[in-house]
């Protein structure tokens, strides 16, 4: 699916339920339609992916202004939101107490998605942008995450998570560790027998960008059979940037 008109990007935070609403229709289209996930709040009727965390995160919307559409979302939760909904979102999947320990400016990310047409093109990079914005307004010294594979076999995964595992791996200060009894090893190959093209063609966009901006991976994987996906726990020091890394942290492709 490619696109047939040249877009109008535009970002902005959501300030309306109508907003809040537009967001989650998009995360139905690509988290339920498209992915087959699902999960106690999600509401099929409307057509909105949501859960009880969305009352607390900021959520950053992708407009195009050329077709008036959400082609695009964020959504994100701050140190003091995460203590008012009692937790950050991926606590239930992974221990993140060497997080917490450091006493750093944290940001978890979380449901980002951009609609099928505008994926591998500039739409990612505006995502980016109103994203570094976001953290030096809010002066973010570390941004997590979890994001998915699609699928919960981890053997047909075993390429990609063990590359992650080897190459990506936080050190022992950020190594987030997955939670049983969802949790699996990433440390499934050996060395000698990672492939790393074949490897990189199963990562995700989003993940790849993690990875080219300097991110690392906690410990495990997490399968998430309600959203029929394999979690991995991406993890990035703000301070850790190249000039040449921030540079593409900014950018608008």
């Amino acid at each position: 699916m490619t696109l047939t008109h040249d877009p109008a990007f535009r970002i902005a935070l959501a300030s309306s339920e109508e907003m809040l609403r537009a967001a989650q229709a998009l995360r139905y289209e690509v988290f339920v339609t498209e992915l087959g996930g699902d999960g106690a709040m999600v509401d099929h009727a409307a057509r909105l992916e949501r859960d009880r965390f969305d009352p607390f995160f900021d959520h950053m919307l992708l407009y195009d202004d050329a077709i008036g559409a959400v082609v695009g979302v964020y959504r994100m939760l701050r140190s003091s939101q995460a203590a008012a909904a009692g937790q950050f979102y991926s606590e239930d999947e992974y221990d993140l107490t060497p997080l917490r320990a450091t006493g750093r400016r944290l940001l978890e990310l979380g449901r980002s998605c951009v609609r099928a047409e505008y994926r591998g093109g500039a739409a990612l990079y505006h995502l980016w942008n109103g994203l570094a914005d976001y953290v030096a307004r809010h002066e973010i010294e570390v941004l997590f995450g979890v994001a998915s594979f699609h699928g919960t076999d981890t053997q047909a995964l075993a390429q990609p998570l063990s590359l992650l595992h080897q190459r990506h791996l936080a050190g022992p200060e950020l190594r987030v560790v997955a939670r049983a009894p969802h949790a699996v090893s990433m440390d499934l190959l050996p060395a000698g027998q990672i492939d790393r093209k074949a490897a990189m063609v199963k990562i995700p966009a989003l993940i790849k960008a993690y990875l080219r901006l300097g991110g690392v991976v906690g410990e495990g994987a997490f399968v998430d059979h309600r959203f029929n996906t394999t979690d991995v726990c991406l993890i990035m020091d703000t301070n850790a940037l190249s000039a040449r890394q921030r540079r593409i942290y900014g950018a608008v492709a």
